[in-house]
């Protein structure tokens, strides 16, 4: 149910979906006798859309996310395992498909030949609310593995989680982590907090280990306009999700704190 009304309500509260669905009732309303007020809705919506596409506000928003855990030295070890959350990677036509967040699995390749006895588990099946899938994350993620050299005996494919829950709890039931053992977590920055809450939570002991940055992590963060809106409203969208979801999550029990650290 958690799943089923994320998505639904995520479908609606979306800042930029918000924006555009505001726009189009402006535009509806323009022919009644509410003209005047679809001027100041319409108003409101191209404004709040032309903050999210050009402004600094998207980095503002996501930079506190991808500060809150630090960035890791790769070569120290030993490793037992590399984690590697869903969310970048599917398949089409029998292809691996990479989206805007494909570091995390370039970075968990370089990992794994970085730590060569460590297992690569990735954590993925499908986000898709309605429709069937023939193929999961975890399809792609294998094929791409496999294709650049990795032993198939290292890989550990989890392809039934849908969420961020779902990654930890159906990954520590997996592979039945031992105290003692150092296990990486890799995922985008911006999304650290959230996954690290919920893996304590899960009783599963990981070093995060944050790639895909979207902010320079420099003062220009917070004045520096973008140049491409596409860009922007992603930024936007993601940074403005992680916040709803990290207080969702911690309302639901399912995080040890609302905003975790190290």
């Amino acid at each position: 149910m958690f799943f089923v009304l994320s998505k639904l309500v995520w479908l609606v509260l979306s800042p930029v979906n918000l924006a555009i669905v505001a726009a189009v009732i402006a535009a509806l309303l323009a022919f009644t006798r509410f003209a005047r007020a679809a001027r100041w809705i319409g108003l409101v919506a191209v404004a709040s859309l032309a903050l999210m596409a050009f402004s600094p506000l998207p980095r503002a928003v996501i930079r506190p996310l991808e500060d809150r855990f630090p960035q890791q030295d790769a070569s120290k070890g030993p490793v037992a395992g590399i984690v590697v959350l869903g969310g970048a990677i599917g398949m089409s036509r029998g292809d691996v498909v990479l989206n805007s967040s494909a570091v995390r699995m370039t970075k968990a390749v370089e990992l794994a030949r970085l730590h060569p006895q460590a297992k690569v588990v990735f954590t993925g099946g499908s986000a898709n609310l309605v429709a069937e899938v023939e193929t999961t994350e975890a399809d792609g993620a294998r094929l791409l593995f496999e294709s650049v050299g990795l032993d198939p005996a290292r890989l550990v494919m989890e392809d039934k989680s849908r969420n961020t829950r779902e990654n930890a709890t159906f990954t520590r039931r997996l592979v039945d982590p031992k105290p003692g053992e150092r296990w990486l977590l890799v995922t985008s920055a911006w999304h650290m907090p959230r996954s690290m809450g919920v893996f304590r939570q899960a009783g599963f002991a990981v070093e995060a280990f944050p790639v895909d940055y979207w902010s320079k992590g420099k003062p220009s963060d917070f004045t520096r306009p973008y140049s491409r809106a596409h860009r922007a409203l992603e930024t936007a969208d993601n940074g403005f999700k992680e916040w709803v979801g990290l207080l969702a999550y911690w309302l639901a029990g399912y995080t040890d704190a609302l905003l975790p650290g190290p």
